[in-house]
């Protein structure tokens, strides 16, 4: 597309000279006209060439600018220097800052220019600071201000300045008592156009006050287009939050189960048979290039097998945290394809509370941990997705499933003393829960022999209870869990009961046949225990890349 000021020069140019009406010849006074309105074109035209030539993308500063050395695009980093810089963290930038001369490699949030100033808001993961440039030729000139200007939203940029306390807080950056007086500026990655928007990213998906107050709609980004664009969609603070959280999930559980003598191992996700049967198992041909070789295999659908076994082994307390595959064909807020699996398992000397007590403490620990060292993160997320704080107890709460379907019935439901919970009851249950004992997080025991896997332990007392347990976060399943069956032949009796071709299993339930001693142990997903410590409504959110039946990219 041509300058605009181009398109006008051409446009004055297409004029008609007066001619001699007897001769045709152009009169002297007509010359003298069509000279002065060439004069004049001309001087338009370089105007409009300087205008043009102002206009242009500024890359790198002319020669004759005082502070060249200050700004300009870096070259493609390929790693041919070593210069012992040091790069500064905004997060840590605060009052007590001022003064100091900081360099930072962050992205371009926003920038506006006005007159021979210039605002940018810098970024670095849920971090962000004001910088600002004003024209004094000695550290900012002109052209630096307009280059500053030009840069497109969302670059990688490398700043240098001097860290000052403003007169009044910047309440739009999360560093509000500081800014950055700029004295370099250096593009390291330019940004092209964006999908969409940030801004529209981070807004809340409930309407806002403001646009309460005006009745005016703004934009939002759905599910789908975030997640199509997932690398620009984790960007916005509170995503930066959640993954951040998910870290520390499994930092603290492994710190917890490793204080209390859990070894942490790694079992195979490509197997001979599914792990838990039935039909939701992603089959696959191994080794299919080599006719030799090849043989029928799936993905793990849970380690518990090797668990078990390292168990036998004599390794007494394990862990693994570890994807866990799921061909289920659900698109509800809470089922993956794919999910990154917390499990434990662990000899018990006498009963399964054993384990409740190693969960119970690992849970609170990991709770505590969260809101003591993620804050700022925590904030991030409330402030998109508002949510109430997890309550939770000391020791926390076991409820018998006896009491608990009691608890459902005084209400007025209709259930199954002997059967499972629907998520609907599970819902209402956790509802009732939280009005009595005042825990969004509790255990529910002793589950019926008809609502759990073959492998559960039946209890001595009734057989038609076993030793078991879920449990909940928010009304919501996390963990299932129990005292596994270590004897072989009450192994294979429980088989036959479920419907279960004992020859299947065979390798199963060898493993018992050497020495097996008691033990217990759970699985629990990742992505869920994150979504419902935030409260959040789709676990979409908790999943970096999620895989639903629908979705293999990005």
């Amino acid at each position: 597309m041509e300058d605009l000021h181009v398109q006008e020069e051409k446009q004055d140019l297409r004029f008609e000279p007066v001619q001699n009406a007897s001769d045709g010849q152009m009169s002297k006074s007509a010359m003298k006209k069509l000279a002065a309105k060439e004069a004049k074109a001309q001087k338009k035209a370089e105007r409009a060439g300087k205008r043009g030539q102002q206009a242009q993308l500024i890359t790198q500063p002319p020669e004759d600018d005082p502070v060249k050395e200050r700004y300009g695009d870096t070259g493609l980093i390929q790693s041919q220097t070593v210069s012992g810089r040091t790069w500064d963290r905004i997060e840590t930038l605060d009052a007590k800052s001022d003064g100091k001369e900081v360099m930072l490699r962050c992205r371009l949030q926003t920038s506006r220019g006005k007159g021979k100033s210039a605002f940018l808001v810098l970024r670095q993961g849920c971090s962000t600071v004001q910088a600002v440039l004003f024209v004094d030729d000695v550290n900012v000139s002109k052209t630096m201000v307009k280059y500053a200007t030009q840069i497109p939203k969302e670059s990688v940029l490398d700043v240098g300045g001097v860290v000052s306390v403003p007169e009044a807080a910047i309440q739009s950056c999360s560093q509000s008592e500081v800014e950055i007086a700029v004295n370099s500026i250096r593009c390291v990655s330019r940004a092209d156009p964006l999908p969409f928007e940030l801004s529209d990213a981070v807004r809340p998906e409930s309407v806002t006050e403001e646009e309460a107050e005006t009745g005016t709609q703004f934009a939002r980004v759905n599910q789908d287009t975030r997640l199509d664009n997932r690398f620009i969609d984790l960007r916005t603070p509170a995503n930066q939050a959640i993954f951040r959280i998910q870290s520390g999930v499994c930092a603290l559980f492994r710190e917890s189960l490793m204080s209390q003598n859990f070894v942490e191992i790694h079992t195979p996700k490509l197997i001979g048979g599914a792990s838990e049967g039935g039909a939701s198992v992603f089959k696959l041909e191994y080794m299919s290039d080599y006719p030799s070789l090849k043989q029928s295999a799936c993905l793990a659908q849970s380690p518990q097998l090797y668990k078990q076994m390292a168990i036998c082994a004599d390794l007494e307390k394990v862990f693994e945290i570890g994807p866990v595959f799921r061909a289920e064909n659900s698109f509800t807020h809470r089922h993956l394809c794919e999910f990154t699996g917390l499990d434990m398992e662990m000899q018990i000397n006498e009963h399964y509370f054993e384990v409740l007590d190693v969960l119970d403490n690992l849970f609170v620990t990991m709770f505590d941990g969260l809101n003591e060292r993620f804050a700022p993160e925590l904030k991030a997320v409330q402030h998109q997705y508002p949510f109430e704080p997890l309550e939770y107890l000391r020791p926390s709460l076991r409820l018998p499933f006896e009491e608990g379907i009691k608890m459902l019935q005084d209400a007025g439901f209709d259930v199954d003393p002997l059967g499972d919970l629907s998520t609907e009851t599970e819902r209402e249950l956790g509802r009732l829960v939280k009005e009595k004992y005042k825990t969004d997080f509790y255990m529910l025991h002793r589950y019926p022999l008809a609502a759990r896997p073959f492998y559960t332990m039946p209890t001595a007392d009734d057989p038609r209870y076993t030793c078991s347990f879920d449990i909940f976060i928010r009304g919501e399943e996390i963990i299932s869990g129990a005292q596994r069956i270590h004897d072989p032949e009450l192994l294979a009796e429980r088989a036959e009961a479920c419907g279960i071709d004992v020859a299947t299993i065979a390798s199963y339930i060898d493993s018992f046949r050497y020495g097996a001693p008691p033990h217990g142990g759970c699985g629990v997903g990742l992505e869920r225990v994150v979504m419902l410590f935030l409260g959040l409504n789709n676990i979409r959110k908790t999943s970096m890349f999620p895989r639903d039946p629908k979705r293999l990219a990005p």
